[in-house]
């Protein structure tokens, strides 16, 4: 498979579930399985008009509630500045579309220089184990506001600026790490076919309590079957997930 300059090498799978097994191969057809909650979408645009369609929907929304919330941006900002030494913004290296790298933004919700150690070999035993994958409970690498940005999800907002940037979208799959994409099978690289979203088909079908094989189920669904009025069924599914704080903590 050809490289795209700048790209992430995306070596062969490594690490094994069981002896000789890949990590994140065999991942099943949403089809295979009665499909995921989303609905038969109507029948979708032409590929142009499309992609179109879902850009001009990432500028307008990314900007329109960039404004609105500027107030609570700035304050947000200020109270992790007082919380705990450190910049407001938290940046982290992440696999865009075709495996770009990108940095992703995030409003800081550790202390300075916290071991991300820690949280890498925490989800990858739960990934080796088939267990949902939940947020790191007790963690105390978290700040007191950090806490509270990530049970309301407000840590993400920064991230507004990534889809006006074009590194990301309102709607895709959430953006892997590099040492998950190291991971990936052929099917599994799919993933990267289109941009990473704030939020998808995974989060808001899967309640936020999925484990590795459910997320990439819906993810490698969104990518087949992704469209314009795809992306509107998951926006307005959304805030209520947000509001019951699915996969929050």
């Amino acid at each position: 498979m050809a490289r795209v300059p700048g790209e992430l090498r995306v070596p062969e799978p490594r690490w094994p579930l069981d002896a000789g097994a890949p990590l994140l191969a065999s991942v099943p057809h949403p089809a295979e399985e009665g499909g995921a909650n989303a609905p038969r979408t109507a029948a979708p645009l032409a590929p142009r008009l499309d992609a179109a369609a879902k850009r001009a929907l990432d500028l307008v929304g990314a900007l329109v509630l960039l404004i609105l919330l500027a107030p609570l941006l700035l304050l947000i900002a200020l109270a992790v500045r007082l919380d705990s030494p450190g910049p407001a913004l938290f940046r982290q290296t992440r696999a865009g579309r075709h495996g770009r790298p990108f940095q992703i933004l995030k409003f800081r919700s550790m202390y300075v220089d916290a071991d991300e150690r820690v949280h890498a070999a925490y989800m990858r035993e739960r990934i080796r184990h088939g267990l949902p994958l939940l947020k790191l409970q007790h963690d105390p690498r978290i700040t007191r506001v950090g806490r509270w940005l990530r049970a309301t999800s407000l840590d993400e907002l920064p991230q507004l600026i990534n889809v006006l940037r074009g590194e990301m979208s309102l709607v895709g799959p959430r953006p892997a790490l590099p040492y998950e994409v190291e991971l990936y099978d052929d099917r599994v690289r799919r993933r990267l076919e289109v941009l990473p979203g704030i939020t998808g088909l995974a989060q808001v079908c899967s309640r936020g309590r999925g484990t590795l094989h459910e997320y990439t189920r819906y993810d490698l669904e969104y990518v087949e079957r992704r469209s314009f009025w795809l992306d509107l069924w998951i926006l307005a599914r959304t805030i209520p997930a947000v509001l019951r704080r699915d996969g929050a903590g």
